[in-house]
C-alpha cells in the first residue's frame, strides 16, 4: 500500500445504504459511500447522500468537506447549519439531532473514533 493515496471515487466499490428505520424522519435518503481507510479508529472517504432527514447522534469526531448539494444539520437547541460546496466542518462527538440532505450531497470524511 502506498503511503500517499489519492481521494477519488475510481476504482474503489462504494457501499450503498440506507438510514435504520427508526431514525428516519422524512424521505428515502440513499447512501452511497467509498471507504478509502479503515484502520485503528479512523475512518476516510467519500460519502454522498440523496434528499432526505435522520436523526444523529455523534459518539465520533468527523471532518467533512463539501463537494456538491446542500444540506442541513440542525442540533438539539434547534440551531441550524447550512453547509454547501466549499464548506468544511469539523462535528464534534456529543452533537445530537437532525442530517436534512436538501439536494443530493457528496462529502469527504475522516472520522476519528
Amino acid at each position: 500500500m502506498s503511503l500517499l493515496q489519492r481521494v477519488a471515487q475510481e476504482g474503489v466499490t462504494p457501499e450503498v445504504t440506507r438510514p435504520a428505520a427508526e431514525l428516519v424522519i422524512s424521505g428515502d435518503s440513499v447512501h452511497t459511500t467509498w471507504s478509502l481507510e479503515e484502520t485503528d479508529g479512523l475512518y476516510s472517504g467519500m460519502w454522498q447522500a440523496t434528499p432526505g432527514k435522520w436523526k444523529v447522534d455523534y459518539a465520533e469526531w468527523e471532518y467533512v468537506y463539501i463537494h456538491k448539494g446542500h444540506s442541513i444539520i440542525t442540533d438539539e437547541a434547534g440551531k441550524e447549519t447550512h453547509l454547501r460546496a466549499g464548506d468544511s466542518y469539523i462535528i464534534r462527538p456529543g452533537l445530537k439531532g437532525t442530517w436534512e440532505v436538501v439536494e443530493t450531497t457528496l462529502k469527504d470524511y475522516v472520522i476519528r473514533e
